[in-house]
């Protein structure tokens, strides 16, 4: 049985903890948070210790799954896996490119497990999609969400779509040949809504859409490829085909999809890892190069701004309007 502790008892971490101690193949045996009594609190719910800080579990577990801040990544993960501790750590793995390499590194260099949580890839709908995908040609991606104070230490496409850069770059069947965003700051310093257009060398195209500051939460993906159309709603795990053929010249059919929670079948991926010590699907490399991809697409945003502010600017001094 895999000991593990959980670092990071807030909104999203609780939610490991469960997933953690209701694992046969696992033992939770602590839970992690600078707010020590959120950290007992979740501990004692479950059976196990509570503790202030990483040095209080190592030489104490095998495993540990970080739900910190994203600026907090590098330097706990990078401390655990030193110590020998095989981690999963939420999305993104990193801010920087820089931290995220230190941590594929020092996975590399210590031969432990780095697993990240993009989460959406364990869902059973993006599953069958991985299934039934051939030639992808266009994706249409809406991912909205109500606001909320959590993840605001990230603009919200390391937050929200992130999910879908790393699904489209999985699917893709070409390289990334261009990128073009937009995005504005509504209620937070950072970016909360954005929408991106990726373009592939083989002509295939992504239209992303992103906001936290929606009135509603709609996690919805339509993929065209040759001869077939799918439709997938990420939080019903649903997905519908329409192929050309058949009969009436359209055959249109309602997957039969087995749900599940993701974060309980992203755990057994990690528990395989680690038992097995085969790298895990969505390992360092490929977690670092969707946030490549994401930190590019925030380059974009940036250079728009600026060119919009440039017009705003000479629309103020030709007309004396002012915002």
């Amino acid at each position: 049985m895999t000991r593990i502790a959980v670092i990071g008892a807030g909104a999203f971490g609780r939610n490991h903890v469960r997933v953690v101690a209701e694992n046969s193949r696992a033992q939770l045996t602590h839970v992690v948070d600078t707010n020590v009594k959120r950290a007992g609190d979740q501990a004692a719910l479950y059976s196990a210790a509570g503790a202030a800080s990483i040095d209080e579990i190592i030489g104490q577990v095998d495993a540990a799954i970080i739900a910190a801040p994203t600026s907090a990544h590098a330097e706990i993960g990078c401390r655990l896996l030193e110590a020998g501790i095989d981690v999963l750590v939420e999305k993104p793995i990193a801010v920087t490119l820089a931290e995220a390499d230190r941590l594929v590194e020092t996975a590399a260099r210590h031969g432990r497990i780095l697993q990240v949580g993009h989460l959406e890839r364990f869902n059973p709908a993006i599953l069958e999609l991985e299934r039934l995908a051939t030639l992808p040609l266009f994706f249409e991606i809406h991912r909205m969400s109500v606001f909320t104070l959590r993840s605001l230490d990230v603009d919200v496409v390391l937050d929200l779509m992130i999910h879908d850069l790393d699904i489209v770059l999985a699917l893709a069947r070409a390289e990334l040949s261009e990128i073009r965003a937009a995005g504005i700051s509504i209620l937070s310093p950072k970016v909360d809504i954005a929408n991106v257009r990726l373009e592939f060398t083989d002509g295939c195209v992504a239209n992303l859409t992103a906001s936290r500051v929606s009135t509603e939460k709609i996690r919805k993906l339509r993929v065209f490829q040759p001869g077939q159309y799918i439709s997938l709603d990420y939080a019903k795990q649903s997905a519908a085909v329409c192929t050309v053929g058949g009969d009436a010249g359209l055959a249109f059919d309602q997957l039969s999809i087995k749900t599940g929670e993701p974060l309980k079948l992203q755990l057994d991926a990690f528990l395989d890892a680690v038992e097995t010590r085969n790298p895990p699907k969505l390992n360092g490399t490929v977690a670092r190069r969707t946030l490549e991809v994401a930190l590019a697409v925030l380059d974009r945003i940036e250079q728009h701004a600026g060119v919009v502010g440039k017009t705003l600017a000479a629309h103020t001094q030709a007309t004396g309007w002012k915002p």
